[in-house]
């Protein structure tokens, strides 16, 4: 198990407080020694912050693209990973369209946009408006990459460790911890193990390492003065075969995952990581993301895994839909379509889901891709099957979906 990104929330005002920013640094590079000296490889140090539409406030979200060259200059001169810059946002609809100019003027900074709450309903228009991000920043690159840096978001609270999801509602600064823990799955159920005999293990696991996260964080909480969010446990994985949850499934008794019993064994997973006891924050659940495991990527290559698979998973697992290849002339009508079945599962079930898709110009349904990226492992595109819709889910109104 590793630590994908130890993640510190803060509200940096604007212009950015330096001096936030400097104690942000501080603090990571400490609590990265900390983690690292206990035996974690720490795979990056991240922040985040509030949305950028409320931090350059409404007259000025024009502006974004330059907060986000500013920002991601700051960030690399401190020793700092990468960013996200938070949710464009229902009640600010022009903070949409200044994502994917943002996203080209930087290489580490997130972003993301808020489709639906609780609180808010489902926003037509902002469905709309996050599928033509999408559209928009398919061509920034040739391969499609820059949609890794912007996800849609459906019932996502804030502190989330995760990137591009994460984002801040408070003044003052908090760190949570996100975890690479597909392994532990794959341990889990790689000797024939019964159910029971795997779903022990597997709470186990999580549960020890929770309490040695927690004891360090507890440390650097008091030693800096900062909240604690929580553990993220969701199981991501790695592009291999050691680290994926795909293969955790297969183990599992399905023969590939896509085929009937994936949904059975991807909510045992789910359910485990709940019945385990840890300060849990984020999604902490069944990650899915196509392109970042291996088995994944396998089964949706050869077509056994489909789209409408890892929608149907995320009924009863922890994230969504992520780093889907899509065929680069998807239109935007298309992926809404989408988009608003990914909505309405999240408000029926009253949880957090999003959707980071990845259209790639030039290429057609069942091309193969071809990312050079170290935490990718290359698939084919996708097909999707969806249309424009019509009637009145084309409209941009607003409206109450109440969980069960």
């Amino acid at each position: 198990m590793k630590i994908r990104s130890i993640t510190y929330f803060l509200n940096p005002g604007w212009p950015a407080d330096l001096r936030r920013l400097a104690d942000a640094a501080t603090f990571l590079e400490a609590a990265r020694k900390a983690y690292e000296q206990a035996g974690y490889d720490v795979q990056t140090t991240r922040l985040a912050t509030p949305p950028f539409a409320q931090l350059l406030g409404a007259g000025r979200i024009q502006d974004g693209p330059d907060l986000a060259r500013q920002f991601s200059k700051a960030i690399a001169d401190l020793g700092i990973g990468y960013a996200s810059l938070g949710p464009a946002l229902m009640d600010l609809p022009d903070s949409y369209a200044v994502i994917p100019d943002a996203i080209a003027a930087s290489e580490n900074i997130f972003f993301s946009g808020e489709m639906a709450s609780t609180e808010k309903g489902i926003s037509l228009a902002a469905v709309q408006a996050c599928a033509e991000v999408i559209v928009r920043t398919a061509p920034l690159e040739p391969n499609g990459f820059a949609n890794l840096r912007f996800a849609a978001l459906a019932n996502v609270p804030p502190g989330s460790p995760f990137l591009p999801a994460a984002y801040w509602d408070a003044d003052e600064p908090s760190f949570a911890i996100a975890t690479e823990a597909a392994d532990l799955a794959v341990a889990a159920f790689g000797g024939g193990q019964t159910i029971e005999q795997g779903r022990r293990f597997l709470v186990a696991e999580l549960e020890k390492h929770g309490r040695q996260l927690e004891n360090i964080s507890s440390t650097l909480k008091f030693r800096f003065g900062l909240g604690f969010g929580g553990i993220d446990f969701s199981l991501a994985p790695f592009p291999d075969d050691a680290h994926s949850l795909g293969a955790a499934v297969e183990h599992m008794g399905v023969p590939k995952v896509g085929l009937h019993g994936s949904l059975a064994a991807a909510a045992i997973l789910t359910e485990a990581i709940e019945r385990a006891s840890f300060h849990s924050v984020g999604f902490s659940g069944f990650m899915q993301p196509v392109l970042e495991d291996s088995v994944l990527a396998k089964r949706a290559a050869d077509g056994t895994l489909t789209i409408k698979d890892l929608l149907l998973y995320s009924a009863v697992c922890g994230t969504g839909l992520d780093t889907v290849p899509l065929p680069g002339d998807t239109s935007a009508g298309q992926i809404a379509a989408l988009l608003l079945d990914l909505c309405a599962l999240a408000l029926r079930l009253n949880k957090p889901l999003t959707a980071r898709l990845m259209p790639v110009p030039g290429k057609k349904a069942g091309a193969p891709t071809g990312f050079d990226f170290a935490f990718f492992a290359n698939s084919r595109v996708m097909p999707l099957e969806a249309e424009t819709l019509g009637g009145a889910l084309a409209g941009g109104d607003v409206f109450e979906l109440k969980h069960r």
